[in-house]
């Protein structure tokens, strides 16, 4: 009697073993924080109004939304908007996000808010514009990845395109993004570079990527320089306010204009002629490889130190297929941080 209630009991207790080790496997398969639904991932980036963040936050939430994964995008009000993007950080870091995206308004913006996420040890990414390295390091803030763009490249590319258009030779201006953002240095320096010898660089001028204030500034730089051919404006906002100048001064057709960003507007004013052509960053694909780096990270995955996002010239020759594709690419982009088995 003594046996055969001992072999019920062992019985019992093996097959409460069988079902815990059951609930332990099943829970492996999708995880501890492997549980998608324990996956929270907050971004910030700088603002909403400029399409291209619009497009980085819409491909982080529809990313977030077919992987089951809770995502919080948010924002300073503009461009320039450093001390309304930090408020924003502080807040989500004194909440429960176990990952962080951000895209700094300056390469020092965003350090310090981001002390109190990199003491709890969450895992950050920097994403489309650098942040200073020496400083985040004295500030005991480091960084699991970047994600963006190659900037130098969108640079040579816009130079190339250009100075292609205009036979190799003529004068040109460029128009600086805001003074100091690590983006727009390196594309004025990839243009720079690969229009030397070629094209003559008669205007500078920054117009902080803003719309309105790129085509006052282009206003000025044609009565200046009535003699330009060519503007490379460091992204499309500004690129489209140089085109309204340039319409404005009835120059369409005589005064070829490349910008960086590949946002909607940009790609019809390509298509309608106004525009020669824009170097495409594919923000919206950027903000998905963003949400799949943080579900890695989260699940103590390996990521990349640096992920490059795509770039693509898109002109007369392609922009059907853009526009037909946007906002994705239109051509197949290496992605280290895709998961297994997506396309």
């Amino acid at each position: 009697m003594i046996n055969h209630n001992r072999r019920r009991l062992l019985s019992a207790a093996a097959v409460i073993a069988a079902g815990s080790l059951l609930l332990t496997v099943t829970a492996c398969g999708r995880g501890g924080p492997e549980n998608s639904s324990d996956v929270r991932i907050a971004i910030v980036t700088r603002d909403f109004t400029n399409p291209y963040w619009a497009a980085l936050r819409d491909g982080a939430l529809a990313e977030g939304k077919a992987r089951g994964v809770n995502v919080e995008v948010q924002a300073g009000e503009n461009e320039t908007d450093s001390t309304g993007e930090n408020a924003k950080i502080s807040t989500l870091a004194g909440q429960n996000y176990n990952c962080f995206g951000v895209v700094p308004v300056n390469s020092t913006n965003v350090i310090t808010p981001l002390v109190p996420v990199a003491r709890k040890n969450t895992p950050i990414l920097n994403l489309d514009t650098q942040i200073d390295a020496a400083a985040s390091q004295q500030a005991g803030v480091s960084y699991a990845s970047f994600i963006g763009s190659d900037n130098l490249s969108a640079g040579r590319q816009a130079g190339t395109a250009l100075a292609a258009k205009l036979g190799g030779t003529g004068k040109v201006a460029l128009l600086q993004g805001i003074a100091g953002e690590q983006n727009g240095i390196n594309r004025q320096q990839g243009f720079t570079e690969a229009t030397a010898g070629k094209l003559d660089i008669v205007a500078t001028q920054p117009a902080d990527y803003d719309q309105a204030k790129a085509q006052t500034v282009t206003d000025a730089i044609l009565k200046a320089h009535p003699d330009i051919t060519g503007i490379f404006a460091a992204n499309d906002t500004m690129g489209l306010g140089a085109a309204q100048s340039v319409r404005n001064a009835g120059l369409t057709g005589k005064v070829s204009i490349i910008s960086v960003d590949g946002i909607q507007a940009a790609l019809q004013a390509v298509k309608d002629g106004t525009l020669t052509g824009t170097i495409s960053q594919y923000p919206y694909a950027e903000g998905e490889m963003a949400v799949q780096a943080c579900m890695k990270l989260v699940r103590k995955e390996q990521v990349p130190p640096r992920v490059v996002a795509p770039i693509k010239l898109i002109d007369s020759g392609n922009v059907d297929k853009a526009i037909s594709s946007f906002p994705r690419p239109f051509e197949p982009f290496d992605n280290p941080v895709a998961p297994a088995g997506s396309k």
